[in-house]
């Protein structure tokens, strides 16, 4: 009897403990493939310190260093810069996730300092949160600000203002004995030309003539430049916010918002007693003008009049400068394309004239294509505006969480050897025969 008890004792037991050994092995398995599989869902990663996560592999640079970070983790991968996650695209393939497939989950920006104190807490249109007033401020832009149309009206001023830059030149060289060379800054005849351009079109007038306005101009334009290119820490790191409130940053910021915002409020005032005090054609409006009609039928108000006004000098001047310095610096370093460009102008325009109307532009097909290499090599904006995931998403086989930032890399896309043969050489011939724009359509081409 004993014996039996004991065969039946040892049986359960080593069936309990078949049982249990079984199950603990499933339990770690599944365990290792919820581990494997958290793990894999998120993008590629570097390693990251505490508190400042990926800033220390951050250079001077931020193009150069995420295309170095890319080729080691991917064309999708993600970075820490803080606390803040960033998700850092560096392929055509996954901008049109982003930007086309997901659009609406990206659309938001993230909030930033120096949107929220130069944009009137977000009342422009490129950091206005994703929503009804953005579709309604976006809207005003393309159908009255930069239709088609609206463009062509100012048509006259670039074609004066180019003119009078050209006649800069030819006089300065004229002024020079022969046997001389004559040298002359062209970077700050090209950033005068784009912000003359840009004032007669949005404000009426130009600011480069002289004058006390003229040098208040000059210098809030100078200095809202510089101070764009700073970083606000609270905006990575929050709880080290009191930094720049310590170094003066925070106080540089709200005095050169408040003397901008007088300023532009100035600039308004006059629009609205010339806009009361008579009636101007069409072709006579500037943008200020435009907004002003528009107010009566939108819910645009004088605080949106200013910011959009800040968002058209701000992406209008600095853009367009530097698209035509780097244009200049590659014809130089480039003979063969310079001469061909020459060739081309020449036998459109001829003699007939001491200028370049924008009608002769249509034939000038190696023109158009000299700009459009240029801007694959040197993008205006080589980072594109930051984005923010409105909600959890799947990139790629990749889970992407809500509150994530975006930095599409277009520097790093225009030189991808996938997409173009020898892309760090400046061919221009590469467009020729090209059907691709810049409209957004081909995303191996967004600068």
């Amino acid at each position: 009897m004993s014996n039996l008890l004991n065969e039946t004792f040892s049986s359960l037991l080593q069936l309990f403990s078949f049982k249990y050994l079984a199950f603990l092995a499933i339990f770690l398995i599944l365990i290792y493939k919820w581990f494997s599989t958290s793990a894999n869902a998120s993008p590629p990663s570097p390693p990251k310190l505490p508190i400042i996560g990926n800033l220390h592999q951050l250079g001077q640079h931020l193009q150069r260093s995420l295309q170095t970070l890319a080729q080691r983790h991917g064309p999708l991968m993600l970075l820490h810069f803080g606390s803040v996650p960033v998700l850092v695209v560096s392929s055509d393939e996954t901008a049109r996730e982003i930007m086309k497939t997901h659009d609406i989950t990206f659309a938001n920006r993230p909030k930033n300092t120096f949107f929220k104190k130069f944009c009137y807490n977000f009342k422009d249109v490129a950091s206005a949160p994703y929503g009804e007033y953005w579709r309604q401020m976006k809207s005003i832009c393309v159908l009255n600000l930069l239709s088609n149309t609206r463009v062509r009206s100012f048509c006259a001023v670039r074609e004066e203002e180019t003119k009078s830059m050209i006649d800069n030149i030819t006089k300065h060289c004229s002024s020079s004995p022969s046997s001389v060379s004559s040298a002359f800054n062209l970077s700050e005849m090209l950033e005068t030309l784009t912000n003359d351009v840009i004032c007669r079109v949005a404000l009426g007038r130009k600011y480069s003539d002289g004058g006390e306005r003229g040098r208040t101009f000059k210098n809030l334009a100078g200095e809202l430049m510089l101070v764009m290119s700073h970083i606000h820490i609270g905006d990575y790191i929050p709880w080290l916010a009191w930094i720049t409130r310590l170094n003066g940053l925070d106080a540089k910021f709200d005095d050169l918002a408040k003397r901008f915002d007088e300023f532009l409020e100035i600039v308004v005032q006059e629009h609205m007693d010339e806009f009361h005090g008579l009636s101007k054609n069409e072709d006579q409006k500037d943008l200020v003008d435009v907004l002003l009609c528009l107010q009566a039928d939108s819910p645009i108000d004088r605080v949106s009049i200013k910011a959009i006004i800040l968002d058209i000098f701000v992406g209008g001047t600095d853009t367009s400068f530097t698209l035509l310095e780097w244009t200049m610096s590659e014809l130089l370093r480039h003979p063969r394309v310079m001469e061909k460009l020459q060739n081309e102008v020449r036998g459109i325009v001829g003699k007939k004239t001491d200028i370049i109307r924008e009608d002769d532009l249509v034939g000038m097909h190696y023109l158009k294509a000299v700009i459009k290499e240029t801007l694959r090599l040197h993008p205006s904006v080589p980072l594109l505006l930051p984005r923010l995931s409105t909600q959890d998403a799947q990139i790629n086989g990749y889970n992407i969480k809500a509150n994530t930032q975006v930095i599409v890399n277009a520097w790093q896309i225009g030189r991808d050897p996938k997409s173009y043969n020898k892309p760090e050489e400046f061919e221009p011939e590469r467009f020729l025969d090209s059907a691709i724009d810049y409209k957004g359509n081909y995303f191996h081409y967004i600068p």
